[in-house]
């Protein structure tokens, strides 16, 4: 699949729009009429589907206008784990809408297996991509290899509201190998607020950087270790990334990007405002007020 015109290949719907989570919290009223923005700005191919939390789902009906205009790309994510998915699928399908993926979080206690059987119950169709939330215990490694044998995706939360939420360096790295050497597409979610890695001045709070996760997923491909990929994640220099996100061409861009597919944020204008600044993107991908969530 070839870019959209003037859409680099790393960031070909990078941005998962995820405005109503935190810290954004964007109502739903004002997040649809906004993705619907951002589908015909001159940053489009960046953005994914909008994220919609499953209890959502009922007042996102009353939101969409039936009849054969274009269907509203979306995820859903459901917190209460592999048994709900069931309903959350039923709800969506009597939506116009064009379900894209789940994301579907791990109940405390719940094993590989377990989860794996109840996610085989759950009746996913087969054009929709299923991310599991893996959990950042003793379970992860397990879950992560079980996950290699399916068709279902990882995603790792990368921050929050507050810091403990952040997994250091060393941890981001060693999920990002593990899911690497397995082979499980992965995508991110929370925290990635800016391009490169940074401590947010208002809280205080180590954030990593999406460009940083971008390049040592490619440090993972090539087969470097954990402390490479550690060291990668912990680089602030952002014309250096810049640099190396640049010479990726578009070849090995398309690799990265199967591996990590995509981020979730509660801000488009962010992460567009500093893929311009680094050069990355032309002037005339900068989103304007009017734009962005």
């Amino acid at each position: 699949m070839t870019a959209p015109a003037g859409v680099p290949e790393f960031a070909r719907a990078l941005l998962d729009d995820a405005a109503m989570f935190p810290p954004g919290l964007a109502p739903l009223a004002e997040a649809v009429p906004a993705h619907r923005r951002h589908e015909s700005a001159p940053y489009a191919g960046l953005v994914g589907p909008l994220v919609a939390a499953a209890d959502a789902l009922d007042e996102l009906a009353g939101l969409l206008p039936a009849g054969d205009g274009p269907r509203l790309p979306l995820t859903v994510t459901v917190p209460g784990g592999p048994a709900a998915a069931a309903a959350a699928l039923a709800r969506a399908a009597a939506l116009p809408v064009d379900l894209r993926a789940v994301e579907v979080a791990v109940p405390d206690g719940m094993g590989a297996d377990r989860l794996l059987a109840e996610l085989d119950r759950a009746g996913f169709g087969e054009g929709v991509h299923v991310y599991v939330e893996v959990p950042r215990d003793e379970r992860r490694p397990g879950i992560i290899a079980a996950l290699a044998a399916t068709r279902y995706r990882a995603k790792f939360r990368t921050g929050g509201v507050r810091a403990e939420l952040y997994p250091g360096e060393a941890e981001l790295a060693r999920a990002v190998k593990a899911a690497v050497d397995a082979g499980v597409p992965f995508k991110a979610t929370a925290g990635l607020h800016h391009a490169v890695r940074n401590t947010d001045p208002r809280t205080g709070f180590e954030q990593h950087g999406f460009l940083n996760l971008l390049l040592a997923t490619d440090a993972a491909l090539r087969g470097a270790g954990e402390d490479e990929l550690a060291r990668v994640l912990a680089e602030r220099d952002g014309a250096a990334i810049a640099a190396r996100v640049a010479g990726l061409g578009d070849e090995r861009a398309r690799a990265v990007r199967e591996a990590f597919v995509s981020f979730g944020t509660c801000s488009i204008a962010e992460p567009l405002t500093d893929l311009v600044r680094l050069g990355l993107l032309p002037p005339e991908m900068s989103p304007t007020q009017e734009g962005t969530a």
